[in-house]
């Protein structure tokens, strides 16, 4: 979808009417009918049709409760009529706010996605430009929207693409082709270079793999200042057997999903850097594939770590925080971020705890916690709090290395894991960890299957956008 600011609707063409519940003056003179069978219900939409025979679409935008979701009305409605629109339609904007605007823009643009990628007869994309009608400067929040939808539409095909494609190597040829089209810097360490500087971890997770383990690292810099100020890392486990404590085979295919933090990472800085943010930020994405082979790591192994601590395998399965603690160990090293914040499907207890909700957020940082919090609020895509008290740590000692990656316990399992990613942060008094495992991927109307919800990529974006000011 192509995107154009226009001052005035022509009302003899099809144009979209959104209105909020119960106000229906608000667009009264642009229709004909008193009582239309439409009362701006949140997710509801009517046609009806104008003088001229044109199409009129009244999409309901719900109460003042459901204005951070906006993207959800317009995408229902989209997905479930753009295929009887014409090439141009329009969009009656001078009632919405700017971050309306925005939010529509998303939802229209979230609607393009298509989940068919691979298969032999697919659906042609339709090609509609769409027209916005406002008298107010709302050009840089339709750019905004037009990048952020896109974006988010990028990171669901990543999620959602099955895992004989979707490799380490492919992750890291995903981020440098990124980083040509946005302009930032991507690198990506394969193999020989894991070994040289220490990754022991992501390599010990990937041994068993057919497809070696890649660390990506994606440097957007708009100052003059080397300074980082955010560092994102993300769990990039390309898909999850288990390894040798393998998972049982139900839903086994959906952990080519596991890769969802590495996803919202890679998928932010491509978004930061088109938006051309006056920041310094870092993407590091530990990518492997946890296979079962005959090299593949034990329970019972000792491993070292990027850190130099060593890790009594307690559990293969509990591989995402092994590659997490290398990443977030060598972002804080090389980089010395004031920030940092890493994303992993990490857990099922989160899932347990908050079901497909919220993230669970991780963090002694309360500053850091207060503004992610209300941000998730405000974009829809909520996160809460967990404690990390002292008395988790007891669960993680180990007689024969520095720390064992899992209590073995049935209980306190997302803890547990942030616990044991906090003792891979030198102290860093800025880290946060959110477990997006409940809310990455998931059931819903647009595919039969569960799939990629695009979770994190508002969230983390504008954390990254109040950081720097805008």
């Amino acid at each position: 979808m192509s995107y154009k600011h226009i001052q005035e609707l022509d009302l003899s063409k099809d144009f979209i009417l959104p209105c909020k519940k119960d106000n229906l003056e608000t667009i009264k003179q642009f229709i004909s009918i008193e009582k239309p069978d439409f009362d701006g219900s949140f997710l509801s939409d009517q046609l009806i049709y104008g003088k001229d025979g044109n199409r009129i679409y009244l999409v309901g935008l719900g109460e003042d409760k459901n204005a951070t979701q906006i993207e959800a009305t317009f995408r229902k409605f989209a997905f479930e009529t753009q295929k009887n629109w014409n090439s141009e339609i329009q969009l009656y904007a001078e009632n919405l706010d700017n971050i309306a605007v925005q939010k529509a823009i998303i939802g229209l643009e979230m609607a393009q996605y298509k989940i068919g990628e691979f298969k032999s007869n697919k659906e042609a994309q339709k090609e509609v430009s769409v027209l916005i009608a406002s008298s107010k400067e709302i050009k840089e929040f339709i750019l905004e929207g037009s990048f952020t939808g896109k974006t988010i539409n990028k990171i669901k095909a990543l999620v959602d693409a099955p895992p004989n494609v979707k490799t380490p190597e492919y992750l890291g040829e995903w981020a440098q082709k990124s980083s040509k089209e946005a302009k930032y810097t991507s690198t990506v360490l394969k193999v020989k270079q894991l070994e040289k500087q220490g990754f022991h971890a992501v390599l010990a997770v990937g041994k068993g793999s057919i497809h070696p383990p890649v660390v990506i690292i994606n440097e957007y810099k708009a100052k003059k200042t080397d300074a980082i100020d955010i560092a994102l890392v993300g769990k990039g486990i390309t898909f999850d057997s288990g390894g040798l404590s393998i998972k049982p085979s139900t839903n086994l295919h959906y952990m080519k999903s596991d890769m969802g933090g590495a996803a919202v990472v890679l998928g932010v800085v491509e978004l930061v850097a088109k938006l051309q943010l006056n920041i310094n930020i870092i993407g590091v994405v530990a990518a492997a594939e946890n296979a079962v082979d005959a090299n593949s790591y034990r329970p019972g192994d000792v491993i070292n770590s990027y850190a130099g601590k060593t890790i009594e395998i307690i559990d293969t399965d509990a591989e995402g925080r092994l590659v997490l603690a290398d990443g977030i160990n060598f972002a804080i090293k090389k980089y010395n971020p004031e920030y940092i914040i890493d994303l992993a499907t990490l857990t099922g207890s989160v899932v347990r705890t908050f079901g497909y909700a919220a993230a669970g957020m991780f963090t002694e940082n309360q500053e850091m916690a207060n503004t992610m919090s209300k941000i998730g609020f405000d974009v829809h895509e909520r996160v809460w709090q967990l404690p990390m008290f002292e008395d988790y740590e007891a669960d993680l000692q180990s007689d024969i290395a520095d720390i064992k990656n899992f209590n073995g316990k049935p209980i306190e399992g997302a803890i547990n894991a942030a616990k044991f990613l906090e003792s891979f942060t030198e102290n860093h008094k800025k880290w946060m960890h959110l477990d997006i495992a409940g809310v990455s991927f998931g059931a819903s109307q647009y595919a039969k299957m569960k799939s990629a919800t695009g979770f994190g990529i508002q969230l983390i974006t504008n954390f990254i956008k109040e950081k720097a000011g805008n």
